[in-house]
């Protein structure tokens, strides 16, 4: 028979709506290219403006979530109210880091510790929330709460407790060049976590320079972007490509639902809608997508729970089940519309699938794919990856790991970013498992980059969200109730989200995601989760050496380890800031024993570096019952005749032993206390960028660690315990470099 144009046009447009042919479009080499140069990297405001950046790799930068958890690891007062230190009784300083840097997002306990002091490059400014003028009466006053000053602090940036049900958010970006502090004027509940990104010294791929916050308020541009989550905020119009189409799902069987070969490309929307009364069904089907032929599926999960929500069914005739920024649910009439938003790159091949997990056929299921191309090397950016882990009996004890990526697709070393999770955290609407903190680990580290205060404030709540339901561009509890208001079964299953856009989390090597479940690791709650992530199968971030500074043999040999003032090494016997170590004679983690010592003049050493590096991350353990630790750092390339340079200034605020403050029995208005708390855990882990220019081509490196003396007091009238010292048990040397992407061979052949 002869093919016509006009007959191979709509045998065409009949395959693209089945969704199972592939196109002959195969990609050149020159699309494939890759880079051994960063791509640019979204500062600011600008990681909003430029959120189709997601994917690409953060060469250079590291995130902290820091917070006034308990510091002997246990929920004293639902982790409020340690202060680092106490420079006044309305200056109790919660945060204290050295830049270039930006704060990425704050989160207090309703308006508690307001007015609170942003002291930004040595300015401070005071910024507060309306219930400050009088907290004693605010929830019966006040109806809206906003942060003050509004124009600065606008919605949809901040979010208050009058609308999150217990919790005040922040996202409004807040650069600085050299420091930051925090600090809350008053102290009761206060509880509060901070994430924010530091930045190798002189770095030239940021989309813009970091310069001190200028007090501006945010672009109208990008407040109408984050306003617009629940809507499409996908790409449309010229260079977009849009399949369509509508299956059925037959017991238990695996359907394709597309396949997309034109590439390299980026998924830039994922949207299923399906019969309002089959919503819950389709809910607990299984989405499967795997890029570019690889031997795992990148996203395996269930459809709920990829969405943002523990299940979808809709209690109380809700529009909005989760209205998030990258992940939308929402019902109209007749039926339910699932929409992701979240970029997603592969380079030759793309395979959506979903599978009936129930038993019950379903029909009318409709769906849209809409890509655009992927332009520029193909190793800037990762696959999006949704893990998915079921607990049904968590461990006495232990956190729950809901994400080790040495551990999944074959294991090894995978860089990217974690960008956030949707997790049930109860089956039977038991909301004090929410005491259980957050806790991340990346690339190696003992020490947590990331601890914060809680469940509930890792979703954006307080307070339980007050046992109501609440959802936002970036975190949220879309579906459950406790135990005595829930209407059915159902409601007992509570869920939440968090997703990280400008505050995400790089990582080199390794991500390890974690959760305590309960205050003390003592919940029995069913929990599952997924967590989303990019992720490319190679190191960005590659040991090149370690030492031990109290190995006579080792650092006078290969490390030329010189510290004139040190004392001699002792043996230190304590724990990692990990969470409770014991419960009644039942240990869960052990001591740690190794040696360490400290000095107070200048130490030297020489690391290995891989010279085709792009900068270094220098680890170091030590005892932190040394208070302020605070060092100026240099380094010169080991070669004769060169010159030291300066790199920067490496701190580590506080110690051990803090000081407590939670006037109770006084309230809203009590004056700040001092109960000094010294935790058993000594040993910690910290990092220190060195920047590129200083380490390039640079085979051996010679370091300077130059002590800095510090004489904060834990508050005034009160020194720390111990004197301030440097403190120094081993090094690591990372190098930065870009990841080499390697696609799988064709299976069969092809």
């Amino acid at each position: 028979m002869k093919v016509t144009p006009i007959l191979s046009l709509v045998l065409a447009l009949f395959l693209s709506v089945q969704g199972t042919a592939e196109s002959s479009h195969r990609p050149s080499p020159a699309m494939l290219a890759q880079s051994a140069e960063p791509p640019t990297i979204p500062v600011g405001l600008d990681a909003y403006r430029m959120w189709d950046k997601v994917p690409y790799h953060r060469i250079g930068v590291r995130a902290y979530m820091r917070s006034t958890y308990d510091r002997e690891g246990n929920n004293r007062s639902a982790d409020a109210s340690h202060y680092l230190y106490q420079e006044s009784d309305d200056f109790n300083v919660t945060l204290d880091t050295r830049g270039p840097g930006v704060l990425y997002f704050k989160r207090t306990n309703h308006w508690h510790g307001s007015p609170w002091h942003y002291e930004i490059d040595g300015k401070d400014f005071v910024v507060q929330e309306t219930a400050t003028q009088d907290p004693v009466n605010a929830k019966k006053r006040l109806s809206e709460t906003q942060f003050i000053p509004a124009k600065l602090f606008p919605n949809p940036l901040t979010w208050t407790w009058s609308i999150t049900k217990g919790a005040d958010l922040m996202w409004v970006p807040l650069p600085f060049e050299d420091s930051l502090r925090i600090a809350y004027t008053r102290t009761f509940y206060g509880t509060g976590y901070y994430i924010y990104h530091l930045f190798s010294p002189g770095m030239t791929n940021l989309s813009q320079p970091i310069a001190s916050w200028d007090r501006r308020p945010p672009d109208q541009e990008v407040l109408d972007l984050i306003a617009r989550a629940g809507t499409d905020i996908a790409p449309k119009g010229e260079n977009v490509e849009t399949v369509t189409g509508t299956l059925t799902l037959k017991r238990h069987e695996w359907a394709t639902v597309c396949e997309l070969t034109d590439a390299p490309a980026a998924v830039r929307a994922l949207k299923f809608t399906v019969p309002r009364d089959r919503a819950y069904d389709f809910g607990k089907c299984r989405l499967r997508v795997t890029w570019d032929r690889r031997w795992h599926a990148s996203i395996d999960a269930p459809v709920d729970l990829f969405f943002g929500t523990g299940h979808l069914y809709n209690s109380d005739d809700r529009e909005y089940l989760v209205k998030g920024f990258p992940l939308v649910v929402r019902y109209d009439d007749d039926h339910v519309h699932l929409a992701c938003y979240w970029p997603m790159p592969f380079f030759r091949h793309a395979k959506i699938e979903l599978q009936d997990r129930r038993g019950l056929p379903l029909n009318d299921v409709t769906w849209e794919v809409r890509t655009v191309p992927f332009t520029g090397p193909i190793n800037h950016a990762s696959y999006f990856h949704a893990t998915y882990s079921d607990h049904p009996e968590p461990e006495l004890g232990r956190d729950i790991t809901f994400l080790d990526t040495s551990r999944v697709e074959g294991g090894g070393s995978w860089s990217g970013n974690f960008v956030g999770m949707s997790w049930i955290f109860s089956h039977d609407g038991f909301l004090p498992t929410l005491e259980g903190d957050p806790r991340f680990f990346f690339d190696g580290s003992w020490t947590p980059q990331a601890w914060g205060t809680g469940t509930e404030e890792w979703g954006g709540g307080g307070d339980y969200w007050g046992g109501r339901n609440m959802t936002l561009p970036f975190a949220g509890h879309p579906v459950g109730a406790e135990k005595k208001l829930a209407k059915n079964d159902l409601d007992l299953i509570n869920s939440a989200y968090r997703f990280l856009i400008a505050d995400m989390f790089p990582f080199g090597k390794r991500a390890v995601v974690r959760l305590e479940h309960g205050g003390l690791n003592d919940s029995t709650e069913h929990y599952e989760g997924v967590v989303y992530w990019y992720g490319t199968d190679a190191p960005t971030l590659v040991l090149t050496d370690h030492f031990h500074t109290c190995d006579t043999k080792i650092e006078q040999r290969e490390h030329e380890y010189r510290s004139p003032t040190a004392g001699s090494p002792y043996t230190l016997v304590s724990r990692y800031e990990w969470g409770p170590d014991h419960r009644g004679a039942r240990l869960h983690f052990p001591a740690e024993e190794d040696q360490v010592r400290t000095m107070k003049g200048t130490s030297r050493f020489k690391m290995r570096l891989d010279p085709n590096n792009l900068g270094v991350l220098l680890r170091r353990k030590f005892d932190y019952q040394y208070p302020n630790q605070r060092a100026n750092v240099s380094v010169r390339p080991d070669r004769e005749g060169s010159a030291w340079r300066y790199v920067g200034q490496w701190y580590t605020p506080g110690s051990n032993t803090c000081v407590y403050s939670y006037p109770r029995a006084e309230g809203e208005l009590g004056q700040t206390q001092h109960t000094v708390i010294t935790g058993n855990r000594r040993w910690r882990e910290e990092e220190f960028l060195i920047p590129r220019h200083s380490t390039e081509g640079v085979s051996r490196l010679e370091i300077q660690i130059e002590f800095v003396p510090s004489e904060k007091q834990l508050f005034p009238g009160h020194p720390f315990p111990v004197e301030s010292a440097w403190s120094e048990s081993r090094y690591w040397a990372y190098c930065y470099k870009m990841p080499e992407v390697t696609l799988p061979t064709r299976r069969g052949g092809e």
